[in-house]
């Protein structure tokens, strides 16, 4: 047996329980998510609220992802903020 098959072998079981853990309390730790983005947001002055939103939002997902991993009832990956659009051709513009 490698030592990946090794550590995958011991890890499973905590991955299990953390899947568990997320899927009984999930509305507690989005709610602490919110609470947290909210906080930093105000602090700072709200100067990076669009990076704060869309870590917010994927902080969400994956507490999604990993509450429903494994369980009949897991849906595909669907991102739910924006893609950011393509830059412009060319180098970008000198200061």
């Amino acid at each position: 047996m490698g030592l990946m098959d090794n550590m995958k072998a011991k890890l499973g079981p905590a991955k299990d329980k953390v899947s568990d853990l997320a899927r009984q309390h999930g509305d507690k730790v989005q709610h602490g998510i919110d609470k947290a983005a909210k906080a930093v947001d105000e602090r700072t002055k709200h100067k990076y609220s669009d990076k704060i939103q869309a870590g917010t939002g994927r902080a969400k997902e994956a507490m999604d992802r990993l509450a429903h991993k494994g369980g009949p009832e897991a849906a595909p990956h669907t991102p739910t903020t924006p893609t950011r659009p393509a830059s412009p051709e060319g180098p970008p513009p000198a200061s």
